[in-house]
């Protein structure tokens, strides 16, 4: 099975990554393809919570950079595991490239963070995780890291 694996920057989408990666059975995954979506009407650069911060000018936005540095540290997650890892850096609206991308690898499974910027954190599931979830062609994992929980925040 090829799995579809988000990543928006944060440290949320990391832990996430990580709790996709304790609960999976890697003897039935065969492939993971661990996505980033940057927008191409973004006011601000890719929120890459992840890697040391490569954009050091306000005027330098290198959404892509930090994007493909934040995919390549949520892949890390996956060395030696066992299937096959790819990364994509996508450009568009994140739930449509998500779905996009799960459409184009013919993706059994998309796992990615619920709610992992603002007040989204705490009340509600996430825009783009509720979009996923009702337009997905396969079946959403949707994790909320907590205290405790394997890739988890911190108490």
């Amino acid at each position: 099975m090829h799995v579809i694996v988000a990543t928006d920057g944060s440290q949320a989408s990391l832990a996430a990554a990580r709790q996709f990666q304790w609960i999976a059975d890697s003897r039935e995954i065969t492939h993971v393809t661990v996505v980033a979506v940057v927008s191409p009407y973004a006011a601000v650069p890719f929120a890459n919570e992840l890697t040391e911060r490569r954009n050091t000018e306000p005027t330098d936005f290198s959404f892509q950079d930090d994007a493909a540095a934040a995919v390549a540290h949520v892949a890390a997650v996956f060395d030696g595991w066992g299937p096959t890892i790819h990364t994509q850096v996508r450009s568009g609206s994140p739930a449509s490239e998500i779905i996009r991308a799960a459409v184009d690898t013919g993706a059994g499974l998309i796992s990615l963070a619920s709610g992992s910027r603002g007040l989204t954190a705490t009340i509600l599931l996430g825009t783009t995780a509720s979009r996923v979830q009702h337009s997905a062609p396969c079946p959403v994992l949707v994790c909320r890291p907590t205290p405790g929980s394997p890739g988890g925040r911190p108490g």
